[in-house]
């Protein structure tokens, strides 16, 4: 008998049984739409060039080292992460109530922030979108919130945001409840509400005293324009939000290994800060103790200096572009075989997901049939759609969707 007898089974976790099963497939027609990491024209990583000589520099820089940072990590990656998150000239870092905590990417940072809500600040309840990045769930029920809840976003009749759904739910949250928000490039439906919608939603949360965390996972990668991609969170700290965001740079910069994240803290005034900062100083000594350092050195260079950083723009400008040329070149290759259905969702969207709205005997017969892997609730990626391959996926789409109506 071992003491581990008890412990019990557990489901697979999807994304990465899918990348298993195509890795494994020796079609050689087969697609991958299930990866959430940028592929190039040629299904290929692409590793940032303007990252390669970061790199290259950070390497033949003698005066560095690999001591250990303090749990909040570098500061001059959080202080750059922070200002381009809330833009130049922001008046929450010109009063000195804004700061960064470097992170163990996105989920870190959703995780840390989730952690200082739950345990030092008293909030009980959180709200994600339905649906959301299944993560979200997962690390709020594991930082203790006692009720994990969501309100409604998607509209599968339309395929569209379900705007009157989301505003009612957040009307019926209780006082104090925390609101999970994606900051741009919702994932996995790529629908994000307009500038009037999210000065609604803002209007609630205001209302109801509810407190908002944003997610930014995409900012840059979703349209190509760092600032666009940041008006939401900028219009909350603009009205005088309290804000949490976590800040990944796994998609912006190509880091994803590097585990490369920023958690934003914006406060009414500069009071709570130090004993703020204090208790996460803790949170994360008892977690992982403190974040390694290569990823912030990289996204630290690019940001400071403004030959990198005007590189790296025209990167993240390609990367969106090569994304959204294959929304149009898949919404038109459809719409020519006559598909069933309305298909203008797909350039609807934005950033690196779709939500197809197929069904889940369409998506099956998508996999067993045409060797393309997506997830069972249809989202797919469209870094996975290249020139080579997006006549063949519309034509599976079609089949799929004739097969089973």
């Amino acid at each position: 008998m071992s003491r581990f007898d008890c412990v019990e089974s557990a489901p697979a976790i999807e994304i990465f049984a899918l990348s298993k099963a195509y890795k494994e497939d020796t079609n050689p027609q087969k697609v991958d739409l299930g990866i959430g990491a940028y592929r190039t024209n040629e299904a290929k990583p692409w590793v940032l060039p303007v990252v390669r000589k970061a790199e290259h520099e950070i390497a033949n820089d003698d005066s560095l080292n690999h001591e250990y940072l303090s749990q909040l990590g570098d500061d001059l990656f959080a202080q750059l992460a922070t200002k381009m998150l809330l833009g130049d000239n922001n008046k929450a870092i010109e009063d000195k109530r804004a700061f960064g905590v470097q992170c163990l990417s996105g989920t870190g940072a959703l995780r840390v922030g989730a952690d200082f809500l739950r345990r030092n600040a008293g909030f009980k309840t959180v709200y994600v979108s339905d649906p959301s990045w299944p993560n979200h769930k997962l690390l709020f029920n594991h930082a203790g919130f006692e009720s994990v809840r969501t309100y409604r976003y998607w509209d599968a009749a339309n395929r569209q945001l379900d705007f009157d759904g989301l505003i009612e739910d957040l009307r019926n949250a209780p006082e104090d409840s925390v609101i999970v928000l994606h900051a741009c490039a919702h994932n996995p439906t790529g629908i994000d509400p307009t500038v009037d919608q999210w000065k609604a939603i803002a209007d609630v949360i205001e209302e109801k005293k509810l407190f908002p965390f944003f997610d930014c996972a995409y900012q840059g990668f979703a349209s190509g324009d760092l600032d666009k991609d940041a008006n939401s969170v900028r219009y909350f700290v603009d009205r005088g939000f309290e804000i949490l965001c976590a800040q990944s740079f796994a998609k912006n910069f190509g880091l994803y290994n590097e585990r490369i994240g920023n958690l934003t803290v914006v406060l009414k005034n500069t009071t709570p800060i130090v004993n703020s900062k204090a208790q996460i100083t803790l949170l994360i000594r008892g977690n992982y103790s403190n974040p390694p350092v290569h990823g912030s050195r990289i996204v630290a260079k690019v940001l400071n200096d403004p030959q990198l950083y005007q590189e790296w723009r025209e990167c993240i400008k390609s990367m969106a572009g090569r994304i959204q040329d294959m929304r149009n070149q898949l919404r038109q290759n459809i719409e020519k075989l006559g598909t069933s259905g309305k298909w203008s969702h797909i350039t609807d969207q934005i950033g690196m997901f779709s939500y197809t709205g197929l069904n889940k005997q369409q998506i099956q017969h998508l996999v067993d049939n045409y060797h393309i892997y997506l997830p069972k609730d249809g989202r797919i990626s469209l870094s996975g759609i290249n020139t080579q391959n997006v006549e063949y996926v519309a034509k599976a789409i079609n089949d799929a969707v004739n097969q089973f109506p």
